[in-house]
């Protein structure tokens, strides 16, 4: 529908108005911070001496201000003229002139002084990673031995259920003073410390009088007999650096106690805001599960002051799955939430723009204080409040450059914080934001929002795009006929309504899209995950977020003056929160969400940062450049799904590694046309119940960093949670063809396991002695158990499946955890091999002198849990060993380690793979 009024008040209007334009705008920030960010990264993976960077950075700076100064007196001794210039002809031409010396000067000077930065950010790195002495010196007393501790808690933990059906909780806490044999030593650092304790407890009651047991508060002093240990690394390729996040958490050492062996202390250490925020902290989590059922206060108290005690680790595999774990934890979209929703409030009741951005950004420090996440939080606060004060000085457009400001403030202020995925993450996304949605947005759906205003305003026609003037008149025109049939009622409100609320969808739809495709390669290079249906489920997640925090602080806060008041929002938040986890378990759960895939290759790696660095500088451009940027980079984004890189992998040889997996067994074989089969995936000892998950935190990650995706067959030796515990998450990953098995005991862990394989299509092959069969091209003999094997009602170490494993004349011998008994039919057996995979972690029970004499291997390696409190390996087998002079390898001292059997030799190499 048009008229003539319309096509002369668009004939009418400035021809830069007839078509909308994003500005071009100065970044110097977000450049100062991609230096600052390399050199950082440089410095942390290439150490050199401090005074190599200072003399670099020097250098360049000096150099940057000479070129610089030099240039701007050249520019005070010739002023430029804007004065046309006269031709031969007689006649004036404009002056435009070609890129003269000086800018070039100018453009060397502002790469010598990023160089500079880049220097700077590669000392400032090195320099903050020495640690400090208190750190080391409580490391001497890591060693398993117990020593009595004096600290005082600095961070709660919420009281949860442990491991053999008893109760832990863990507190973050301050050291005062160790006590060993003679030794009392003053000393201050960081400790994590477990308390158990087997007494039974109510279930988890705010109205409860039931004391709180082991209930820790901040500040208090106690006393504790305790083990101490250091922090340790899965030594494999691709093993999470739990180290480094420990460290970065202030945490010097990690302990355990028992609740008997503790005493409460007389006194206070701490501060009184600190201990201000723990008691509001903890009367907010209490208020939040005495409004709401426990399943919903859990996850309610994740969503809102970020405590995530009660959340199962099913619910966040189901959020992680669907690409919405964001929401499940407080994040940097919590903060702009909340914070959007008070500047809306205050501006609603005309608090001037000052007073509202003041207020909104204390606000916002204060939720981030509360909440005591740390670092995302806090980053999310800098970057917004960086953004408001910008907007202040009415520069609209600056948001790149505040961005930048904000990422290089932080680095300088922990520059290890670049390191990590969770800083890469939160910048990478409102750098996306910022540079490509906004702008693309500012060209499409930006005007018809603006232009919506003032509907019913014919002279508002006039100052809107043609296309958008276009539309207020049908509306009009639609309003009108419809007018007819509602007795002169106009539905034009509801029309314009309906057509924001269309925006509003193209727009997350937009941004959810764009938001996917650019972080797909650091969602598969740090979670191996390709969030296929992350595009739906933010699209249904994301706003109902948006009601479901404001909801939940309202209920909160009317909560404390009467639950009466607090019905109304409870209900609200909880009808949001049903409908958040329906959809999240609905598409979380169903295959396609489930794709693992392995490390990109370095190639694929680049090219897709390079794509998306382009894709960012063509959405400023135009829509059609934007549309060829993000084309290519949704080509780039399913080349990584779909084609990983190939496996990391000695062609020609059998590799048989000895995965770390701590106190356990895990052992990748693979053959030497690349056939693969894993024996065992580590787990909890004992059955312990815990979160820590080893087949998806520890084995899967070593089997993608090789790039593996998928594998030919498991093997479970025995149903031991040591062996079998982190099996299931495998099987879901990897998806092998077979899993063989020999003694199964009636209902249990291992039938239960077994039963999951079936219904993921994964054929169940029994193998027991006498079983020999090719594997590619190698040979497999199995020697234990035999098949009148008597099975107990529970798993046993005897049950284990021993496999010899050749590739011509060289042959390996995995042993499981089979003790004497079946060793001495081994021996008898003679299963000469030149690795021996030694048993039960390398305890007495096992790796007799009668089946050492009868394999007499050359090689050996101990799968064993560093500083384990069993003694493994026994000193005595070590001896054995030496004296049969074998090569001893150990996981808890080597890492991963490697054998490679060509037919006829046999070779090692031991460390994590990088």
């Amino acid at each position: 529908m048009s008229s003539p009024t319309l096509h002369r008040a668009a004939a009418n209007k400035p021809a830069g108005a007839r078509r909308a334009t994003v500005p071009k705008t100065r970044q110097p920030m977000l450049w100062a911070a991609l230096a600052f960010s390399a050199g950082v990264s440089i410095g942390a993976h290439a150490w050199r001496p401090p005074v190599w960077w200072i003399i670099a950075g020097i250098v360049f700076a000096s150099a940057a201000a000479y070129l610089a100064r030099g240039q701007h007196g050249r520019d005070n001794d010739h002023p430029k003229s804007d004065q046309p210039s006269i031709t031969s002809a007689g006649t004036r031409e404009p002056v435009s002139p070609p890129r003269s010396e000086g800018a070039r000067r100018i453009s060397v000077a502002k790469a010598l002084a990023l160089g500079a930065l880049l220097f700077l950010g590669a000392l400032n790195v090195q320099e903050r990673s020495r640690p400090g002495p208190a750190s080391a010196r409580i490391l001497e007393f890591a060693d398993g031995r117990e020593v009595l501790v004096t600290m005082h808690i600095t961070s709660e933990g919420q009281v949860k259920k442990g491991g053999f059906a008893g109760f832990v909780q863990r507190v973050d806490a301050e050291t005062e003073e160790i006590r060993s044999d003679d030794i009392v030593l003053p000393l201050r650092a960081g400790l994590r410390l477990s308390i158990f304790a087997k007494e039974n407890r109510q279930e988890y009651d705010p109205d409860s009088s039931a004391p709180q047991l082991l209930a820790l508060h901040y500040g208090e002093r106690v006393r504790a007999l305790c083990k101490l240990r250091p922090p340790r690394n899965f030594r494999n390729a691709g093993a999470f650096d739990y180290e480094a996040y420990i460290t970065d958490n202030g945490i010097s050492v990690l302990g355990s106690a028992r609740a008997d062996d503790l005493q409460v202390l007389p006194g206070f250490t701490g501060s009184r805001l600190g201990l201000w925020r723990a008691r509001i902290h903890r009367s907010i989590i209490l208020e939040i599960h005495r409004l709401w059922p426990p399943e919903q206060a859990g996850l309610l108290a994740a969503m809102v002051i970020g405590d995530n005690a009660f959340i199962e680790r099913d619910t966040k595999v189901d959020f992680q799955r669907s690409g919405t774990y964001h929401i499940l934890v407080v994040s940097g979209m919590n903060v702009s939430i909340l914070a959007a929703i008070v500047f809306w409030v205050l501006r609603r009741f005309r608090v001037s723009d000052v007073v509202s951005s003041c207020a909104t950004v204390l606000l916002s420090m204060g939720y981030a204080f509360l909440t005591d996440v740390g670092a995302p939080v806090w980053r999310a606060v800098l970057m917004m409040a960086v953004y408001l004060g910008t907007r202040l000085l009415y520069r609209h457009r600056g948001m790149l450059n505040a961005l930048g400001a904000a990422a290089l403030a932080l680095m300088i202020a922990d520059p290890h914080a670049l390191l990590g995925a969770s800083f890469q993450l939160t910048f990478l996304a409102v750098l996306i934001v910022a540079a490509a949605c906004i702008p693309v947005l500012e060209r499409s759906s930006e005007p018809y929002r603006r232009g919506l205003r003032y509907s019913d305003s014919l002279s508002f026609d006039a100052r809107v795009l043609p296309g958008v003037a276009q539309l207020r008149l049908d509306l009009r025109l639609i309003a009108a006929r419809i007018a007819r049939f509602l007795r002169g009622r106009s539905p034009l409100p509801l029309l314009v309504g309906g057509a924001m609320a269309a925006l509003s969808a193209f727009e997350i739809v937009f941004v959810s899209a764009v938001m996917q495709i650019s972080l797909a390669l650091p969602m598969a290079f740090y979670f191996h995950r390709a969030t296929v249906i992350g595009v739906p489920s933010n699209m249904l997640a994301v706003p109902l977020t948006g009601v479901l925090m404001p909801a939940t602080v309202l209920a909160i806060g009317l909560g404390y003056v009467s639950a009466g008041l607090a019905k109304l929002p409870v209900l609200v938040a909880a009808a949001a929160l049903n409908a958040i986890t329906g959809t999240i378990h609905s598409l979380g759960r169903t295959p396609m969400a489930d794709l693992r895939i392995p490390t990109p290759a370095m190639i694929t790696t680049l090219a897709t940062a390079a794509i998306l660095a382009l894709a960012l500088l063509l959405a400023r451009r135009s829509a059609a450049l934007a549309m060829v940027g993000f084309t290519a980079l949704a080509a780039a984004s399913f080349w990584i799904a779909r084609y990983p890189a190939s496996p990391v992998m000695n062609p020609g040889v059998l590799e048989i590694t000895a995965i770390d997996v701590g106190q356990g067994d895990s052992t990748l074989v693979v053959t030497p046309e690349g056939k693969t089969l894993l024996i065992d995936a580590g787990g909890p000892i004992g059955g312990l119940r815990s979160e820590f998950d080893f087949g998806e935190d520890v084995v899967s990650p070593y089997l993608w960093a090789r790039g593996f995706f998928q594998l030919d067959a498991v093997a479970i030796t025995h149903g031991h949670s040591d062996h079998m515990g982190g099996m299931h998450a495998v099987m879901q990953n990897f998806r092998p063809r077979e899993v063989w098995v020999s003694a199964v005991p009636a209902g249990s862990e291992l039938s239960k396991l077994l039963s999951d394989a079936k219904a993921m299509g994964i054929a169940i092959i029994p193998r027991f002695a006498g079983d020999t069969f090719p594997f590619g091209a190698s040979t497999v003999r199995v020697l234990s158990p035999p098949r009148d094997y008597q099975i107990g009602a529970t798993a046993e170490n005897n049950d284990s499946m021993v496999l010899h494993i050749a590739l011509g004349s060289s042959a390996a011998l995995l042993e499981a955890d089979a003790e004497r008994a079946v060793e001495r039919d081994l021996a008898r057996a003679a299963p000469r091999a030149d690795l021996l995979r030694l048993a039960h972690n390398g305890s007495m029970t096992s790796s007799a002198p009668e089946l050492l004499q009868a394999v007499q291997p050359g090689w050996g390696v101990i799968s064993v849990g560093g500083r384990n409190t069993f003694g493994h390996p026994r000193i005595e087998v070590l001896q054995r060993l030496e004296q049969r002079h074998v090569q001893t390898y150990r996981t808890d001292l080597d890492g991963a380690v490697s054998f490679y059997l060509d037919g006829r030799s046999i070779s090692a190499a031991s460390g994590a793979r990088r």
